[in-house]
């Protein structure tokens, strides 16, 4: 099934063609008018230097008319192997696609809302025929029943023309275009991207990363480089402003030989508070009692870090190298 853009946006042609794959652009009027794009010509001439296959309209009262259209945009530069006409169905419209066709150049019959108008479209020899499911549907219509009946008269009757399933309003409606096996399919960007999404998809990546970081990343190299340590002889209320500072919950208190005396932590702040009041703010850090700080060397894999937070139900792990602190190790450090 080929894929096609349908937009007038420069700039989500541009993204939605950095995939690679994309078989062409579709556009009409009414982008281009609502894109503010008041060269119609010169845009023209300028995506067809972006996209593989670009399809424009050519428009006339007449089916001469609508063949003038055509030869002149040709002549703007356009290669006529990469361009499509589109030409609204109606009964001019398909004597202009067979006159087209008739010189070679390639032809989608659009705006078609019935099976009778494409079969007419199909009989005129045209490329493509493009019912507008999603405006289909607005209308109370089985948008989709005609779809299927349009691939089916392909198939039956033989003809060289492939169906393209356009005016695309949800994800739902890519999946029907395969169900029912039409030829070509043309999206807006918004809906083009939101193909690949899946939240188990997602779940599952996320896994792999992080469990492939885990067994190839070293603590060192999963800090943040802040190292929030202060001196055992700091009195409370100026590790109060270092927490703030390092905008850390957690900071290392050190001994005078630079070992490790424990950590304190907004949450022993707020115990102390709570048990012994204002009074604590005038104390030294070296007068509190601290539990056996948990620590891991750097120079380990995160992995060993893991099994440390599951093993010990904390949030924080001093980091070390030779037994002097060089940062702290949070949880979340591990998924980043």
């Amino acid at each position: 099934m080929e894929l096609y853009l349908d937009s007038a946006n420069l700039k989500e042609i541009e993204e939605g063609f950095k995939l690679g794959f994309l078989n062409g652009l579709t556009t009409t009027p009414t982008f281009m008018q609502k894109e503010g794009i008041t060269d119609i010509d010169g845009t023209i001439v300028k995506l067809s230097k972006i996209v593989p296959i670009l399809q424009i309209e050519a428009l006339g009262n007449t089916a001469e008319e609508v063949l003038a259209e055509a030869e002149r945009q040709i002549k703007l530069g356009l290669d006529p192997k990469k361009t499509v006409f589109k030409i609204p169905v109606s009964l001019e419209g398909v004597r202009a696609c067979k006159m087209l066709r008739d010189k070679g150049l390639l032809v989608n019959v659009h705006l078609v809302y019935t099976l009778q108008q494409a079969y007419m479209a199909m009989q005129a020899g045209a490329t493509y025929v493009c019912p507008l499911v999603g405006r289909l549907q607005d209308q109370g219509h089985d948008a989709l029943a005609l779809v299927e009946q349009c691939v089916d008269a392909v198939e039956i009757y033989g003809y060289d023309t492939k169906i393209m399933f356009s005016s695309v309003r949800t994800v739902e409606h890519v999946r029907n275009a395969i169900n029912i096996g039409v030829h070509t399919i043309t999206v807006p960007l918004k809906i083009l991207k939101q193909l690949t999404e899946n939240n188990f998809t997602t779940v599952g990546t996320d896994q792999f990363i992080m469990d492939t970081r885990l067994m190839m990343v070293k603590v060192k190299e999963a800090i943040n480089g802040v190292n929030p340590v202060v001196s055992e002889d700091t009195n409370i209320t100026d590790a109060i402003i270092k927490l703030t500072e390092y905008n850390f919950g957690a900071i290392t208190v050190v001994k005078k030989d630079g070992s490790i005396k424990g950590v304190f932590t907004d949450g022993s702040l707020r115990k102390l508070l709570g048990e012994k009041g204002r009074d604590i703010l005038t104390k030294k850090l070296s007068d509190l009692e601290y539990r056996e700080p948990i620590t891991i060397d750097g120079n380990v894999l995160l992995n060993e870090a893991n099994n440390l937070f599951k093993k010990t139900n904390v949030d924080t792990i001093v980091v070390t190298d030779n037994g002097k602190p060089v940062g702290m190790l949070d949880i979340q450090d591990l998924k980043s």
